[in-house]
């Protein structure tokens, strides 16, 4: 029930406004000043307060001004005579929701208190959100004992705080989107907008507008101006994933804000000035990528300010118990089971596991051993069949001999087998391996396995 404080040291005047506010069904509570209403509002937290602006001691202005803004900030509608609007005014400029003149109109009364109720209840909202994101992408949280993953997260901890621009080196799958959320959840930045963006998922011809927006009438099809995503996020965080596939011009265009904090929609002759944070991200090797001319060497040292790899799950096997239990636990929740824990067998095999896709990868393995199974405990019958190396290998159990081995070698022989098995197709290869399309091509291409007689569909 939304809380109102009525301050007016006219008692006939409260007595009136909370007669017509408890009729509506608000919880209201009175104050004959302003001294007296800082002291119950330190108790009741109310959404609005309805306050006269001319009162003995401390004013309306003055009431605005002391109210305290935490933990939630009231919405305050300042009631005034006619004689003095212009000072209601002034309150409305410094934060008061409103003003309304003597006589009041109930009708009126009525609407802006609960326009006021609304935008309390939105502020109140957006507050709770924001610790629950806060708590979400806490970096304290994120799971990680591997030695490799607590350098990752001691970085994100140093850096949170700054403004730098950050480069996020990943494997498809090893979390480069919640590090990135995590910078930003744990910055000063918090409480502004926070946006992601695929570099590779958008044509490049439309990439500029998307970033930059326009301006109407810029290209066929512009009947408006539309806010690119700088100027949607300004003051907030810009995630760009998959950096590596930006165009040789757009990189150019990206360095040019970079350099001067502004922007120009298409379209447009005006200079904006933008305050966004940048955190970027790729799963290609950009000093190979800088070598072959593919990205410019100005724009990778202004990204790479501050650079994070995030490892393969394959190279943090002593989390993978924690991340299954957490994965476990998330399901449970969002099935509504109530499955108790993994077998020992089960979590040797997934231990064991090479993990192509990564975490991604293991999250959508527990899911569906959640999701169909039956029984308290997860066992090897229910993961076994998610995973690439039965497929190729029918059995999970082979000796490393004591010279090791290559992994490269490795690998690329179980790609040659997949795309054997499939007769080429490569989205019949990538399924085999437990691959994404897009992971498997980087694959071929790191690889250097990218020629005919490959296919991507029969």
């Amino acid at each position: 029930m939304p809380v109102i404080l009525i301050v007016d040291d006219e008692p006939l005047q409260r007595d009136i406004l909370k007669t017509i506010l408890d009729s509506e069904g608000y919880e209201t509570h009175t104050a004959a000043s302003g001294r007296e209403a800082l002291s119950i509002a330190e108790n009741i937290h109310p959404d609005v307060i309805l306050t006269d602006l001319r009162m003995e001691g401390m004013d309306g202005i003055e009431l605005l001004d002391a109210i305290p803004k935490k933990p939630f900030e009231p919405s305050i509608i300042i009631i005034t005579a006619h004689g003095t609007i212009s000072s209601a005014v002034e309150a409305v400029k410094k934060g008061a929701f409103d003003y309304l003149s003597k006589p009041l109109n109930k009708d009126t009364l009525l609407l802006n208190v609960r326009r006021a109720v609304e935008r309390a209840t939105l502020l109140r909202e957006n507050i709770q959100m924001q610790k629950e994101l806060f708590r979400k992408f806490n970096i304290e949280g994120i799971i990680g004992k591997s030695a490799k993953m607590q350098r990752a997260i001691e970085i994100m901890k140093k850096i949170a705080p700054s403004n730098v621009t950050v480069l996020i080196n990943g494997e498809s799958g090893t979390g480069k989107e919640l590090a990135a959320r995590a910078i930003h959840y744990n910055s000063p930045r918090r409480t502004k907008p926070y946006t992601a963006i695929n570099c590779a998922a958008i044509p490049d011809n439309l990439f500029e507008s998307e970033l930059f927006g326009y301006e109407a009438g810029a290209f066929t099809g512009a009947v408006s101006r539309k806010e690119g995503l700088f100027r949607i996020t300004d003051g907030g965080t810009l995630f760009l994933d998959e950096i590596g596939d930006l165009s040789l011009p757009m990189q150019s265009k990206l360095l040019r804000v970079l350099q001067d904090k502004e922007i120009r929609r298409v379209g447009g002759k005006e200079a904006i000035k933008v305050d966004v944070r940048i955190i970027s991200a790729t799963n290609k090797e950009l000093e190979k990528e800088l070598s072959e001319g593919k990205f410019r060497d100005d724009l990778y040292y202004r990204l790479k300010i501050v650079n994070i790899d995030l490892p393969p799950l394959r190279e943090r096997v002593e989390d993978i118990p924690e991340l299954a239990g957490f994965f476990l636990n998330k399901y449970n929740r969002e099935f509504g089971r109530r499955i108790k824990a993994i077998d020992p067998a089960a979590m040797k095999l997934l231990s064991e596991y090479h993990w192509p896709g990564n975490i991604r990868q293991l999250e959508t393995v527990i899911e569906r051993a959640v999701l169909m199974n039956d029984r308290d405990t997860i066992g090897v019958s229910d993961i076994k069949n998610e995973l690439w190396s039965g497929q190729l290998k029918g059995s999970f159990n082979f000796d490393i001999p004591e010279e090791g081995i290559d992994f490269e070698s490795l690998e690329k022989e179980l790609i040659r087998k997949a795309l054997a098995r499939a007769n080429g197709v490569a989205t019949k290869a990538a399924k085999l391996l437990g691959l994404s399309y897009k992971t498997f091509l980087y694959r071929l291409e790191k690889y250097h396995l990218d020629g005919n007689p490959i296919r991507k569909t029969e």
